[in-house]
């Protein structure tokens, strides 16, 4: 599970070796942007202060004392501001050791004719082209005055990317079950995703998984009515038909446990006939009431859909839950707005309504989700190619339905069911209350070979 969103950042300032008033300027500014990276929230800053007197990296001498100062301290990405020039020799020779995503940005340089004494952003182009040329990817913000709030933005959004990117290196999928037989549209080449990205998929078999289930039942009755309490502070039972209580926390106990035994940051679970079958409930409210935990879980055993609901969490900083939706129905008066629906997976703490939520059936979730801004992505492959999609919209009003929604307004709505209906994508959706688009795209860049999509 995602306990730890710390995101370390290594400060790297750079220099041309001609241009000494780079000292003046940094001690100027890093104050200042050091505060713009700690206001992003749980960030730590690693800088160069004792690798050389300036604490600036001017000589390739430098680069590997840099290199493996950032590397003992395991940071997540290296900001390389250029205070004049640069020196894009030692910055795409430190990107490329250390091996974490990359923010380049310096300045507005001084108005002529009282002197030009920096030439940052003539710098900014040749260090771009270097770091191009040792294949290290990076992220660029505009050549723009300090306290402009464009510096801010893009600084917020590095700190998310390196989240994203951090988040992917850590999956770890615990898949519990099979798919379902008719779904052939979450079928993934799991040996491709080991090889490609390092994503490994935990096999949890129906056996394994309903014995610890059994054993929790037996043997854990403490923490089945711990539970329960839990819940009952946030949701409302009364149309749970009875005896459903009990073995739905003992479900949501054994998903937890088997997910912290195997190490799993996400899960991808069959829900349609395995534990209807077992206990007699469904699925849906425990996996949203997970999802909420920081334990996101994809059901009908999507894992495409796990890796996404990994990906848009990261984007977040886990700020605010996903949700896996259906692509469903479009709006009937709204030609732009289309139904974001399920069962009932949504986490409560969404409801658009406060108050306790209800909770249905054999175990359904019953609530509509709030409106405002909202992200929607999908990682998905066809014959070995992988991309990301990623879009926003905002939640407006609809008709009533039963389960979990939210009615989803799009600028061009044909657009975006053209793009999703020719693929690789599905029917099923992450989404995140939000606006991530743009850190989402930015992350294809890191994580391999993976084409960023939008509409």
């Amino acid at each position: 599970m995602y306990n730890d969103h710390k995101i370390v950042i290594g400060i790297a300032p750079s220099r041309r070796d001609v241009f000494r008033y780079a000292v003046e300027v940094k001690n100027k500014m890093m104050p200042a942007l050091k505060e713009m990276f700690l206001k992003c929230g749980d960030v730590e800053i690693v800088d160069i202060d004792g690798i050389n007197e300036e604490g600036i990296l001017v000589d390739n001498a430098d680069v590997k004392k840099v290199a493996d100062l950032f590397i003992q301290k395991k940071v997540d990405a290296v900001f390389m501001p250029h205070f004049n020039f640069g020196q894009e020799e030692a910055v795409a020779k430190l990107g490329r050791a250390v091996g974490k995503p990359v923010l380049l940005w310096g300045p507005r340089d001084e108005r002529p004719p009282e002197g030009r004494k920096t030439d940052t952003q003539c710098g900014l182009f040749v260090s771009a082209k270097a770091l191009s040329r040792h294949n290290v990817p990076f992220t660029y913000i505009e050549n723009c005055w300090i306290t402009d709030k464009v510096l801010e933005k893009g600084i917020e959004d590095f700190v998310a990317v390196a989240n994203v990117i951090k988040t992917f290196r850590e999956i770890r999928i615990g898949q519990v079950s099979v798919r379902p037989r008719q779904f052939l549209s979450v079928k993934v080449n799991e040996s491709e995703l080991l090889e490609k990205f390092g994503i490994e998929v935990v096999v949890l078999e129906s056996t394994y998984a309903t014995s610890c289930l059994d054993n929790i039942l037996a043997n854990r009755r403490d923490d089945i009515k711990k539970t329960i309490a839990e819940w009952e502070k946030q949701y409302d039972f009364s149309g749970l038909n009875p005896g459903k209580l009990e073995n739905m926390a003992a479900l949501e106990l054994a998903i937890l446990t088997l997910a912290e035994e195997h190490g799993c940051s996400v899960v991808s679970c069959e829900c349609w006939h395995l534990f209807k079958e077992k206990l007699g409930i469904r699925t849906c409210f425990v996996f949203g009431d997970l999802t909420q935990r920081g334990l996101p879980v994809a059901c009908e055993t999507d894992i495409h859909g796990s890796i996404t609901s990994a990906l848009l969490l990261g984007a977040t900083r886990m700020q605010t839950p996903t949700f896996l939706a259906d692509l469903t129905i479009r709006h009937p008066t709204n030609d732009n707005a289309e139904l974001l629906w399920h069962c009932g997976p949504f986490p409560g703490c969404l409801a658009k309504n406060p108050g306790r939520q209800k909770v249905m059936g054999d175990g359904l979730g019953w609530w509509e989700l709030k409106h405002g801004p909202i992200s929607v992505a999908r990682f998905d492959a066809d014959k070995g190619k992988y991309s990301l999609f990623a879009g926003e919209g905002r939640g407006v009003d609809g008709p009533y339905t039963d389960g979990n929604y939210v009615w989803f307004e799009t600028d061009d709505w044909v657009k975006w069911e053209k793009k999703l209906i020719y693929g690789p994508y599905i029917h099923h959706i992450i989404c995140a209350h939000g606006n991530y688009k743009n850190v989402m795209l930015e992350a294809c860049k890191y994580l391999g070979d993976v084409t960023p999509d939008t509409v």
